[in-house]
């Protein structure tokens, strides 16, 4: 009797788990990530003027809607997101690393 209750406490929790992230979660984890932002953000929102504040906000929105249309767009191909499941661990890093030393060789941090 006791692993029929416990079978059936595992079933639920896992039915429970299946909806994925929610809303609260996600954002909350966006929220912690965005912190060194503010060390940029700020700064150049408080040098420029409203006009330019509002041309930065209205392309930082469209391109946050670009990206999720990507990011829904690749998420849906079957064949792409089975490779980003399992190569994504690996692939991102690679990618984020790439793109921090362009921006650092193509801004002359070191001199060349």
């Amino acid at each position: 009797m006791w692993r029929d209750h416990q079978r059936g406490a595992v079933a639920a929790e896992t039915r429970r788990n299946r909806g994925g992230p929610k809303v609260v979660e996600v954002a909350g984890v966006t929220f912690a990530n965005g912190g060194d932002n503010l060390g940029v953000y700020v700064p150049v929102f408080a040098a420029v003027g409203a006009n330019r504040m509002i041309v930065y906000a209205t392309v930082f929105l469209i391109l946050v809607g670009a990206w999720c249309a990507a990011g829904w767009f690749f998420a849906t191909r079957p064949v792409i997101a089975k490779a980003l499941s399992r190569w994504g661990h690996i692939l991102l890093p690679l990618v984020l690393i790439t793109v921090g030393l362009l921006i650092l060789v193509r801004g002359g941090a070191f001199g060349w």
